[in-house]
């Protein structure tokens, strides 16, 4: 890599907001606020409003579309088309 051309990539944590929770991990993303973690460090913050912990995919709280369902409400509403 070219050297003077990258942003800096360091330690960050990164909090939700949503389910009250932070990881540590490793970003370019920078930020005004610190955070002490829990080995005693202090790191850049940032807060985000969804993560892995509080998605619904990742949760299990996701909703299954039923699309069996949904042509059959199209096809109600619609009427059925003809078969040339």
């Amino acid at each position: 890599m070219k050297p003077g051309i990258h942003p800096a990539y360091g330690p960050v944590v990164f909090r939700d907001k949503a389910a009250n929770s932070a990881f540590l991990t490793r970003s370019t993303m920078t930020s005004d606020k610190a955070i002490e973690w829990e080995d005693g460090n202090t790191y850049p913050v940032v807060d985000v409003e969804i993560s892995n912990v509080s998605h619904p995919f990742y949760t299990g709280t996701a909703r299954v579309l039923d699309t069996a369902g949904r042509v059959e409400r199209f096809e109600r509403r619609y009427g059925r088309r003809e078969a040339n």
